[in-house]
C-alpha cells in the first residue's frame, strides 16, 4: 500500500461507538486490524481479522474473497492513521460501508477497556 492523498473523507466510528456495536449486535460487522502482529501480542481486541500493513501484498488480492463488500467494515490500527488509509484503500476497492476507529486501540485501551494494555 503506498501513501496516496485521500480522495474522499473517510467515515469515522469513536471507541465507544465500537465497543457499543460489538456488545449489542456484533453480526454482520467486519472488523479489520492493520497492526503488526507484535502489536496485537501486546494489546488486541476479540474478533478483530488482523491484516498487518506490511504483509499487503500476501492479502490484498484475497480482500474480495474474505470479505463482503457492501458489509459494514471496522478497520483500527494504534492510533488512527494506519487504519485511515485502509479505509481509503477499501473504499477504492468498492467497499461501501467502511469506518475507520478514531483513537485506535490506544484510545480504546484509554477510554473502553482499561485491561487492555497501552504502549
Amino acid at each position: 500500500m503506498s501513501a496516496q492523498s485521500f480522495n474522499q473523507s473517510i467515515p469515522q466510528i469513536s471507541v465507544e461507538e465500537l465497543a457499543q456495536r460489538i456488545n449489542q449486535s456484533p453480526q454482520g460487522l467486519q472488523l479489520i486490524d492493520v497492526r503488526e502482529p507484535q502489536e496485537v501480542a501486546i494489546a488486541h481486541i476479540q474478533g478483530f481479522d488482523v491484516l498487518p500493513l506490511s504483509e499487503f501484498a500476501q492479502w490484498s488480492d484475497q480482500i474480495h474473497s474474505r470479505f463482503e463488500a457492501e458489509a459494514e467494515t471496522l478497520v483500527m490500527c494504534h492510533h488512527g492513521i494506519r487504519s485511515a488509509q485502509m479505509c481509503q484503500w477499501l473504499a477504492d476497492q468498492g467497499f461501501t460501508n467502511v469506518k475507520n476507529v478514531v483513537g485506535g486501540i490506544d484510545a480504546y485501551s484509554a477510554t473502553v477497556d482499561p485491561t487492555i494494555p497501552r504502549y
